[in-house]
This record gives C-alpha cells, sequence and structure tokens, in this order.
C-alpha cells in the first residue's frame, strides 16, 4: 500500500480521487458492505504496515450491535436484532500475503525475458510494463488501448485518384474467405474498422489478403500500392529491426 499513512486535519484532507492516486501503484482491495437481511454491516477498511497478521476480524462494537456470534458456536454464524434463532453465516476473509514479484510474474507469463538482468532489474521492468499495460496487446484486446494517436497519411495526388487507390477484392478460395471474414468480424468489434453504407462513395480501396503463419491465418493488407502515392514523413517511424539492433550495443 503506502508508505506511510496518517490521519489529516480538516484543513489538510484532500478529495478522495486525489488521495488514492498516492496509493496506485498496488492494487487496491474492494470494500464491499455485508448486508444480512435488513442489516447492512459497515466493515472497516484498516492499513497496517507489515502486518504478521493473516486475518482481519469485527469489532467487539458489531458483536454487541447485531448479536455476531464467533465464539461459542462450531461454525461462526451471526444473529440480527433479538433473533437469535435465525442464523446466517458469517464469511471469514484471509487477507493473501502474496509476494508483488510474483504476482507480477504470473500477470506477464507469457512474456520471455532476459536472462541477464539482476535482481533489482527484473522487477522495475515488470512494474514499468504495469503501468504501460495499455499500450500492449493482451487478451480481448490484442490491439491494446491506446487512443488519440491516429495515423495521417498525405497523398501526392489529387482528386480524382487514380485506378490503383481504387483496388478490387481479390479472388480468394472459400476457406480463406472465411478467415477473411472471422478477423474481419474481429476488426469491427474491436473498433478497429467501422461498416460503410451502400450510398458512401469509397474514394480509396485496399484489398485483404490471407496469410498463414505457424497453422494460424493473418489478415494483410495490401498497401504496396498506397505507399507509392503517399508523401514520406520527415521524421519516420524506425523499423523495429533497425531498433533492437541499436539497442542491442547500448550500455
Amino acid at each position: 500500500m503506502c508508505d506511510s499513512i496518517r490521519k489529516k486535519s480538516d484543513e489538510e484532507q484532500e478529495p478522495r480521487e486525489e488521495f488514492l492516486l498516492e496509493c496506485q501503484e498496488e492494487t487496491p482491495l474492494e470494500i464491499q458492505d455485508i448486508q444480512k437481511g435488513n442489516i447492512t454491516l459497515n466493515p472497516e477498511f484498516v492499513v497496517l504496515e507489515d502486518a504478521p497478521i493473516p486475518e482481519f476480524f469485527l469489532g467487539a462494537d458489531y458483536q454487541r450491535m447485531y448479536g455476531i456470534d464467533i465464539y461459542n458456536s462450531k461454525n461462526r454464524h451471526i444473529t440480527i436484532d433479538t433473533n437469535k434463532k435465525k442464523k446466517f453465516s458469517l464469511d471469514i476473509y484471509q487477507v493473501s500475503t502474496h509476494d508483488l514479484l510474483e504476482e507480477l510474474l504470473n500477470e506477464f507469463r507469457q512474456g520471455q525475458f532476459s536472462t541477464t538482468l539482476t535482481s533489482k532489474q527484473k522487477p522495475s521492468l515488470l512494474k514499468m510494463l504495469r503501468q504501460n499495460r495499455p499500450a500492449f496487446g493482451i487478451g480481448e484486446e490484442p490491439l491494446g488501448k491506446i487512443r488519440g494517436h491516429d495515423i495521417e497519411l498525405y497523398l501526392d495526388v489529387e482528386r480524382p485518384y487514380p485506378p490503383m487507390l481504387r483496388r478490387p477484392p481479390y479472388s480468394v478460395s472459400l476457406d480463406a474467405m472465411k478467415d477473411i471474414e472471422k478477423h474481419i468480424n474481429e476488426l469491427l468489434e474491436m473498433d478497429v474498422i467501422m461498416k460503410i453504407g451502400h450510398n458512401e462513395i469509397v474514394e480509396i480501396a485496399t484489398p485483404g489478403l490471407i496469410t498463414w503463419n505457424y497453422g494460424k491465418s493473418r489478415l494483410c493488407g495490401a498497401f504496396r500500392a498506397m505507399n507509392n502515392f503517399t508523401k514520406v514523413d520527415r521524421y519516420p517511424i524506425p523499423r523495429i529491426p533497425h531498433v533492437l539492433a541499436k539497442l542491442a550495443k547500448a550500455k
């Protein structure tokens, strides 16, 4: 949690949102009220630093007010008000004492890390990956969640565009067409592409094709024709092999 927490005076009180930002490095616990009949038990959140105890129990005030019986029964339960015959089960929640490094390793278990990383470098790298997790493709978001960084392409030709920029679809087999439809539906669900109406005019059309890699299909766009009419970026994005080659020489 936080390194140190103390009760602030009324003048020092901060909004709840700002206070939570100070403790966001670790995943916060979710606190929910316990509803038993028409009685709501409001649990209190206690923060202890390096606490050796694995469990928290409700205090004596709840026992007095709501008749919580945790001492004299074989199975722990609670009773509501003066009705001592009707008993409700009392769930005991144990606070996990998991290791943060172990949690991060499990979270990124599909990743492969260099064996040359030191014991300090690896946790730092894992924390950095968690903080920037939206930039990576995971689970139902294989393309990441970064928004607001759309790429704008500028062509060196004016309307009407040449026929090379309005290419018809390639002829494919029935099996390939099924894979194309599958990938297109996935891109539609992820809001990567959008459907157009029958009355909308499409000035530029790029055909798609299916490639296979290790037995899995992949939808690719044939952008070579468009590249021939696209203005070269003044500050082009470096190719991944070039970036890795430069990083390999770093110390």
